[in-house]
């Protein structure tokens, strides 16, 4: 009898200005936001969940202490994984092009201190650590075919800069799991840089379209490791929608259109009932709740995405954005952004 495996990916912005501090209010149990994050994710209870915008600490002490609430809720993780990503690594050089340093967006991705907004993993099933790949160290110039920023024709914001920038804002991994009944399932997982906050050297919007290009070009080979042939699952925060708002939007479009994937097309009550009027996109598949664009915001996007290999069988997906009442307001409470998931079919 096929058993059914729920995977999700889950931008909850459990994010703090300082180190430690994420622990903190996870220990204080007082947190109107954590609580509702775990209310979230006990009602969907995915088996593999990847988190995108969660503070890194050594040890995962915060990560570990967040598992032991959300065990007490009925969603046991006994599996996490989770590396220091790029996000708050200082470079000590001016990333930004701003004429200082030592601020945020200097370092090698946006982050207030080294960790800050990192990417964590939870899971019923082992995680092969051994077999873990992490293209985070990846510089963007040596991506294959990277489109680079530059003003006047001079790299930006220094050839200094772009002698040790790394293309992986937060961090790009391939994580195997060791899940019943067939060989192990492949998660790649990431998180892009917003292709925002940009001056006419477009340095973040060609950053983010990048980062979501490196899963092609490593499904060509293009990057000199072993590809997967099946059995795995592209996911994360891409910050890009194929539709509307900002950004190299072809790019986004591009891994959708990729025949070595499928695109479940998860979709929500929610989303549907808040449809942006100036976006042509479909609402119903939106994972983020912004401010509309008519107020000067980016409106409501789909940002975030489960690719399953096209070999895998998907029974249904969704985006956890209720229509109405209280849960509406407990997604809203956990993150402007929803929790999106995929159950696939294991024979």
């Amino acid at each position: 009898m096929a058993e059914t495996v729920r995977i999700a990916s889950y931008s909850p912005e459990l994010t703090r200005k300082g180190p430690g501090l994420l622990l903190r209010d996870i220990l204080k149990g007082e947190d109107e936001q954590i609580d509702a994050f775990i209310s979230v994710v006990a009602e969907l209870s995915p088996d593999i969940l990847l988190l995108t915008g969660f503070d890194y600490d050594a040890g995962n002490v915060a990560l570990r202490t967040l598992t032991e609430r959300l065990a007490e809720a009925g969603a046991d993780y006994p599996h996490l994984f989770s590396l220091l990503p790029n996000s708050g690594m200082a470079t000590k050089l001016d990333m930004d092009g701003n004429g200082r340093t030592g601020e945020p967006r200097d370092a090698q991705g946006y982050g207030r201190f080294s960790g800050h907004g990192g990417m964590a993993l939870l899971s019923r099933f082992p995680v092969i650590e051994e077999e873990v790949r992490d293209f985070s160290e990846l510089l963007w110039k040596d991506l294959p075919g990277a489109h680079l920023p530059a003003t006047g024709g001079v790299p930006f914001p220094s050839e200094e800069a772009f002698a040790i920038q790394r293309l992986s804002s937060t961090g790009h991994w391939v994580v195997p799991i060791r899940w019943p009944g067939r060989a192990a399932l492949s998660l790649l997982a990431m998180s892009a840089t917003p292709p925002v906050f940009d001056g006419l050297e477009y340095r973040n919007g060609l950053r983010n379209a990048d980062e979501i290009r490196l899963w092609r070009v490593f499904l060509d080979g293009g990057l000199g490791e072993p590809v997967p042939q099946q059995a795995f699952v592209i996911l994360g925060n891409m910050n890009l929608d194929p539709n509307d708002g900002d950004g190299r939007r072809e790019a986004m479009a591009a891994l959708l259109a990729d025949p070595r994937l499928q695109d479940p097309l998860p979709a929500s009550p929610g989303a549907r009932a808040a449809a942006d009027p100036a976006h042509s996109g479909g609402p119903g598949l939106d994972t983020a709740e912004w401010s509309p664009a008519a107020e000067g915001g980016a409106g409501n996007l789909r940002v975030d995405y489960l690719l399953p290999s096209a070999d895998l069988e998907v029974v249904t997906s969704g985006v956890h954005w209720p229509a109405a009442g209280g849960v509406q307001e407990l997604a809203r409470n956990a993150s402007r952004h929803r929790m999106v998931w995929v159950d696939i079919s294991i024979p």
